[in-house]
């Protein structure tokens, strides 16, 4: 899939296959709101309002309130592809939130998943 059309998705589809993925390996919902809060620094009312205005996935991530500068320390492999060597800077977003989720479903602390 190219990144044009992953940027194009709506948030609001792709939010309950995050959530999914965690709830199937037995974590929460919450725990997803809080790492996409971290990572993007979106509150949860601004979080709720972009999954109800359909915003787009790209435009969720160039609207961040503030990224956080500890996710440049998220390492390693998602689809195929190491996290950190993803050259397209938005690109690179949409795949630290996908680690921090596969982290997540694998069971790891809140704490080192957060990167505290």
């Amino acid at each position: 899939m190219n990144s044009e059309k992953v940027y194009q998705m709506k948030l609001s589809d792709i939010y309950p296959l995050l959530v999914n993925k965690a709830v199937k390996k037995g974590r929460t919902k919450d725990e997803v709101d809080e790492i996409i809060r971290w990572l993007t620094g979106y509150s949860q009312q601004q979080l709720e309002a972009c999954l109800a205005a359909q915003t787009c996935y790209g435009d969720f991530f160039r609207s961040a309130p503030q990224l956080n500068p500890n996710r440049t320390a998220i390492k390693g492999v998602v689809c195929g592809v190491r996290v950190e060597e993803v050259e397209e800077p938005l690109m690179r977003e949409i795949r630290y939130l996908d680690k921090l989720i596969d982290e997540l479903a694998k069971g790891k602390p809140m704490e080192k998943i957060l990167r505290k």
